[in-house]
């Protein structure tokens, strides 16, 4: 605890770092128990007084004095030296005090626990006595309701924990451990990192709370220790590493076996405080700090700190007498002989005690430089209410607050600081790396900064080649539930487990994944295919059933060949047109059906070869005008064989009606209905190009889409309900005389064409690609090859291999 007073320089009664105890004799003695780290703090302290003294611009003609006093942070002698430092008495007496006037204390500056600044905040409000704290920001002190007299001069970590998940992210460590002090801060902490973690897909491996009574329990050291050592997060937060988690680490220290990356922020010097062991457990680490800036004078005021010109700081006698082997002489044993010239404390051994200023040694000098300006402030009103005075200022200390509260001045290094917690700036911060070597000589290497106030993305650096890693990583230490999922491979949580924790399942069909650890694997675009590997996307190749192509050649060959059947038999039916089996059933609508059957033959040349609009179009009408062409050609001479039959009946009706050739009728009727359904089909919803980048594995195929299935099917209905007709006319003249009667041909004929356009449809629709083309060509060559084989063929083969029947003779017996 320090006191900082407003009265002449006086040089404190009690050491810097000593405790001050009296026995019952009254006379004081000195107990040595320290740290250097803290020492450094009374340094800093002693520093800045030094400064603002030589300072002409701050507090003229005034010099500030000061006490130093080193407390156990136990109730009763925190707040005995409290009433001690108000009282100015050995015997404390509250509400009285026997120092002078101009001795009274301006205020006290506290440090380092919070525990320590509540307790004396607690007394100190009951009197308005300014207090200054310069250990880490509290929530707690900093309600102004219970501590109105109470200031902080260090800044919030309000961006802490985000920082601390940004640097998790940077390395890739999802699987962290995380030991905290089981009190409001480490709660509060907590909270805001375990958000962070979240929104950064960052999963919590284990967490223990350490309570405040656990510090000395080596059986809870040992529980907690155990649990570091099963969990398989090679990352471990601490939060707060203070005297409480001080004989946790000592105990990981002396019984660590697995090697962890500890992430530490703490006003903690892990560099003096921890006892060096062979294995260091904390090489390795990265530390977090407030950024601070540089006092250049503070290094050199060190190395100037000795005996001779600081002859009342007993602790730096001590010092002297350990490391130098100076002797103590004279009556207060002040006086040290023996000593080397050049002793100084940069000599100590290791680093015992660091020369550049600490974070919490930073915040001690701004806590000074804060009440000097808030004197020299308040000291200027005073001069102007009462210009006239004496020139002594007679002042009590709760007339400092409105000053505290408003201050805002430039300390040494030019940074602007304020005490008003609502007006303090966002912490930046300096992130180090803890090495030891030489071995057991610890130091900080500064490897990175984090500030929040940076672009997002720009606000973490770090100089990673510089980082030392913990003993047994060779390289960058890998913290992760599971492993990484390859390219190719996606994440499929765990039940029951966080999200960090997956197995690494297979892309579906036509998905890749092209990062490690994709959550979902992504579709390729549909001129795309997925790779064996599932980790790239490859350009599918335009297909179509192209004449190269062994279906697209094979139906070619199948087209010519049956129409160059269908001209050979045109060719028979015209070199033997004169013979009755030709001249029967109307000669001249067996031509009509044979050259239409030739180019039905042709048609599907029209499905072949790289479609285009116009080829598009040309397949179904040119299919559809044709067939019904043939199919009402069957018709009619169904009909003419029916007639044929009936002329031996008497009527005259029927007579005309053979006479007059009205049959043929039927062939421009039916085709002229046809090509109305066809004219509204290309008006309406006419075939176009169109791709099927699914049916084929790493093809796009180029193929012709109907447009408008009704109309296709409404075509394909009339064909079909034309094949029915002739069907049924044929079917009801089979038992007419059979000499050179083609019903039964027709019949046959039209039964296979029926059949072949109802099995086309299912299997059409079940079918994807060049192959749904290939059925279609198929079913026309079919269709086609049925009409050709059944009604013709036979009359072929009595033309060429049986002329004898071929003959009016034998067609009259």
């Amino acid at each position: 605890m320090v006191a900082v007073s407003d009265g002449n320089l006086e040089k404190a009664h009690h050491p810097p770092g000593a405790k001050s105890q009296r026995d019952s004799s009254g006379q004081d003695f000195i107990v040595f128990k320290f740290k250097l780290r803290s020492y450094q703090f009374s340094l800093a302290f002693i520093f800045a007084i030094e400064e603002i003294n030589r300072n002409t611009h701050i507090l003229p003609n005034t010099s500030l004095g000061f006490e130093l006093y080193n407390v156990e942070s136990n109730l009763e002698d925190i707040m005995k030296e409290a009433l001690f430092c108000l009282t100015g008495m050995g015997i404390n007496i509250p509400n009285y005090t026997c120092r002078r006037k101009n001795k009274a204390a301006a205020a006290l500056i506290t440090g380092t626990a919070w525990e320590m600044s509540v307790q004396v905040g607690r007394l100190l409000n009951l009197y308005k006595y300014p207090q200054i704290t310069f250990g880490p920001f509290d929530d707690i002190p900093s309600d102004r309701g219970q501590f109105s007299s109470l200031y902080q001069t260090a800044q919030k970590d309000m961006s802490l924990s985000h920082g601390i998940v940004i640097l998790m992210v940077h390395f890739n460590w999802t699987w962290v451990g995380l030991i905290l002090i089981d009190d409001h801060n480490g709660a509060e902490f907590l909270s805001h990192l375990r958000r962070e973690m979240d929104r950064n897909r960052v999963c919590v491996a284990f967490v223990e709370m350490v309570l405040d009574s656990q510090v000395y329990s080596g059986y809870e050291s040992r529980t907690i220790h155990q649990n570091i050592l099963k969990s398989s997060a090679n990352v471990v937060f601490l939060y707060d590493v203070t005297q409480y988690l001080h004989g946790l680490i000592l105990y990981i220290g002396i019984h660590s076996i697995t090697w962890k990356v500890w992430i530490i922020k703490s006003q903690w010097d892990v560099t003096t405080d921890v006892p060096y062991f062979i294995f260091d457990p904390l090489h390795g680490s990265l530390i977090f700090a407030q950024h601070h800036a540089e006092i250049s004078d503070f290094r050199k005021f060190i190395q100037t700190y000795k005996p001779s010109k600081y002859p009342e700081d007993y602790i730096l006698a001590l010092l002297w007498n350990i490391y130098f082997n100076c002797s103590f002489s004279g009556p207060n044993c002040k006086i040290l002989g023996n000593c080397q010239p050049n002793a100084s404390l940069e000599m100590l051994p290791g680093n015992a005690l660091e020369m550049d200023m600490t974070e919490e040694s930073y915040n001690v000098y701004n806590s000074v430089y804060a009440l000097a300006h808030s004197l020299h402030e308040m000291t200027l009103k005073q001069v102007e209410i009462h210009p006239h005075g004496s020139g002594e200022v007679n002042t009590y200390p709760w007339e400092l607050h409105p000053y505290l509260k408003n201050i805002h001045f430039k300390n040494g290094a030019g940074k602007l600081m304020v005490l008003d917690s609502q007006r303090k700036l966002e912490a930046e911060y300096d992130i180090f790396n803890l090495w030891n070597f030489p071995d057991g000589l610890r130091q900080k290497m500064k490897v990175g900064t984090f500030s929040p106030k940076a672009p997002q993305g720009q606000q973490l650096f770090l100089s990673d080649h510089m980082i030392k890693w913990a003993i047994g990583f060779t390289e960058l230490p890998r913290s992760v539930c599971s492993k990484s999922c390859v390219p190719g491979f996606r994440k499929s949580p765990q039940e029951g487990k966080p999200a960090c924790c997956y197995d690494c399942t297979s892309c579906p069909d036509n998905k890749i994944s092209n990062e490690t650890d994709m959550d979902h694997c992504v579709r390729c675009p549909e001129s795309h295919y997925a790779n064996a590997e599932q980790n790239h996307c490859l350009q599918k190749a335009l297909t179509f059933l192209s004449y190269e192509d062994p279906l697209g050649m094979a139906l070619i060959y199948l087209a010519l060949g049956f129409s160059s059947l269908t001209a050979g038999v045109l060719g028979v039916f015209v070199k033997y047109h004169h013979t009755p089996i030709v001249k029967a059933n109307n000669q001249a609508l067996s031509y009509i059906l044979l050259i239409t059957l030739i180019f039905c033959f042709l048609c599907p040349l029209f499905f072949i070869g790289h479609p285009t609009t116009a080829s598009c179009i040309m397949q179904q009408s040119t299919f559809a005008v044709l067939f019904t062409v043939a199919l009402s050609t069957v018709l009619a001479k169904t009909i003419t064989v029916v007639l044929a039959f009936k002329v031996t009946v008497p009527g005259r009706l029927m007579r005309w009606i053979m006479m007059s050739r009205a049959p043929n009728l039927i062939i421009p009727i039916c085709t002229l209905i046809q090509l109305v359904l066809c004219g509204v089909w290309l008006s309406t919803s006419p075939p176009f190009i169109d791709s099927d980048a699914h049916s084929e594995h790493g093809h796009i195929i180029i193929i012709c889409n109907k447009g408008s299935t009704v109309a296709f099917h409404s075509v394909l209905a009339y064909l079909c309900s034309m094949a029915l007709g002739s069907y049924t006319m044929a079917y009801l003249s089979r038992n007419l005389p059979d000499t050179f009667n083609e019903a039964k041909f027709i019949t046959f004929s039209m039964l296979v064409f029926f059949s072949v356009w109802v099995t086309f449809l299912p299997v059409y629709h079940s079918t994807k690609g060049k192959l749904m083309v290939a059925v279609e060509v198929f079913s026309i060559l079919t269709s086609s090859a049925g009409l050709l084989g059944c009604i013709f063929l036979p009359k072929c083969y009595i033309i060429l291999f049986r002329p004898q029947r071929n003959v009016l003779h034998h067609f009259r017996n």
